[in-house]
């Protein structure tokens, strides 16, 4: 029997490698066979998934102050996760960030950095960032732009909001108050405008351009593609090879709800399981909303298996626990294959 054992990260106490890890030595004791294969969505963690990095620029931090950020190139392909320039985690809490000046300069930055390393292709991805300035940071540190064309410039999301919704959904997150969400939606649309002027794109309607902030709608006015993260780590990792040849997937993140099934790690792999007719389990957290019944998805919830003391302190020995129970019970399964 084998298993694959596909989680993302469970956000503060363990990365999706170390899940992954932990699925497959549950699955040893089990005598399964087991292929890691840790996975993100575009946020936090992209960057590690897809090979860690190994290049590292000083660019600007989103409030101005220098950081060293890292990236990945290899074989003309690179790899940039915008909070590692201009993301909340670089400012601490969000009541330390000034959601109105923070900037999306040092993305841009990292990604002039590709281009002149001789990058071909540029995957972008977005996730955990402080910035609400709709991308204008990016653009006003990459001219000249003509120097883009021939580069593959590809955006990774893990949410549909649109560019101007990108102020309400994403800025209180960012320490935004009532008032500045109003200024920040306004000065969206603004730019919006200017987008479509300027670079005769309207991004106002294209699914994910609210991403860190609006960053997604700016560069796709200078010709990028926006593209699910999801979908673009699964195809790097070959998750759909490795699903047609197992038994079992089980995939897994801090807490379940609504947002897991809008272009998150455990909605897509349970989407693609249930194409595939593999059955598919998610251990998580917490599960706070009830799974899409299409998806045929069964959950585990460590706190209510462990209680929340365990399984925020001992969340590796919780998940590989968990895993274990799933893989000595048929109820999940179904029988062995001969």
């Amino acid at each position: 029997m084998r298993v694959v054992a596909a989680p993302d990260k469970f956000k503060g106490t363990a990365s999706a490698a170390e899940a992954a890890q932990a699925m497959c030595e549950a699955a040893l004791q089990a005598g399964w066979e087991c292929d890691p294969i840790p996975l993100a969505d575009g946020g936090e963690g992209t960057l590690e998934v897809l090979g860690g990095p190994n290049r590292n620029t000083l660019v600007s931090g989103p409030l101005g102050d220098p950081v060293r950020a890292p990236w990945r190139i290899r074989r003309g392909q690179a790899i940039i996760e915008m909070a590692a320039a201009s993301g909340l985690t670089l400012i601490g809490e969000p009541h330390k960030n000034d959601p109105i000046s923070a900037s999306t300069q040092g993305t841009g930055e990292l990604i002039s950095a590709a281009v002149e390393a001789g990058a071909k292709k540029i995957v972008v991805t977005l996730g955990g960032s402080a910035t609400t300035d709709g991308g204008l940071g990016a653009i006003q540190a990459l001219p000249p732009l003509p120097r883009l064309k021939g580069i593959e410039l590809v955006v990774a999301v893990d949410v549909t909001t649109k560019f101007l919704d990108a102020a309400a959904v994403f800025g209180p997150q960012k320490g935004a108050t009532t008032a500045q969400v109003k200024f920040l939606r306004r000065r969206l649309e603004r730019l919006a405008q200017l987008y479509k002027e300027e670079y005769g794109v309207d991004v106002t309607e294209l699914p994910g351009s609210g991403a860190a902030g609006g960053l997604a709608g700016a560069l796709a006015a200078i010709g990028a593609k926006v593209v699910s993260g999801f979908e673009v780590v699964a195809e790097e990792v070959g998750l759909v090879d490795a699903l047609g040849k197992a038994d079992l997937v089980i995939t897994g993140e801090g807490f379940l709800d609504a947002a897991s099934f809008q272009g998150k790690v455990v909605g897509g792999v349970a989407a693609m399981a249930n194409d595939l007719s593999v059955p598919a389990v998610a251990i998580a957290g917490a599960v706070y909303d009830e799974i899409p019944p299409a998806l045929n998805l069964k959950a585990l919830s460590l706190s209510a298996l462990y209680g929340k003391e365990q399984a925020h302190t001992d969340v590796l020995g919780s998940i590989r626990d968990a895993a274990l129970k799933v893989l000595t019970n048929q109820d999940f399964f179904g029988p062995p294959t001969s």
